[in-house]
């Protein structure tokens, strides 16, 4: 079994009711989706939103990550930016258009 490393604090994990129904739909669980964003695989971004999310394990930014579930539905997972102590307070699994 390979152990993953963490590249950033999670913060609490939630997740919305069309991230739930959509991981339901698809057989996945938050388990996959949150593994492949706190280990720096950003999925289905923009090479721009990739090299931000770079930047944000530096400077504390927000770090947004895209996924298609196996039925195809897109799921972001959107980590806050850092307060002023450093810490991120959440993590969320959400569609897109519950942003």
């Amino acid at each position: 079994m390979t152990t993953l490393t963490a590249k950033f604090q999670l913060g609490q994990l939630v997740a919305t009711p069309g991230a739930i129904e959509a991981m339901q739909e698809s057989g996945q669980t938050p388990d996959f989706f949150v593994e492949q964003h706190v280990t720096g695989n950003w999925g289905i971004v923009s090479e721009e939103d990739s090299v931000l999310n770079d930047e944000a394990l530096k400077d504390g930014s927000r770090i947004l990550s895209a996924y298609l579930t196996l039925k195809g539905k897109k799921l972001w997972v959107i980590t806050e930016a850092t307060d002023d102590d450093g810490h991120r307070a959440a993590t969320t699994l959400l569609l897109p258009e519950e942003y």
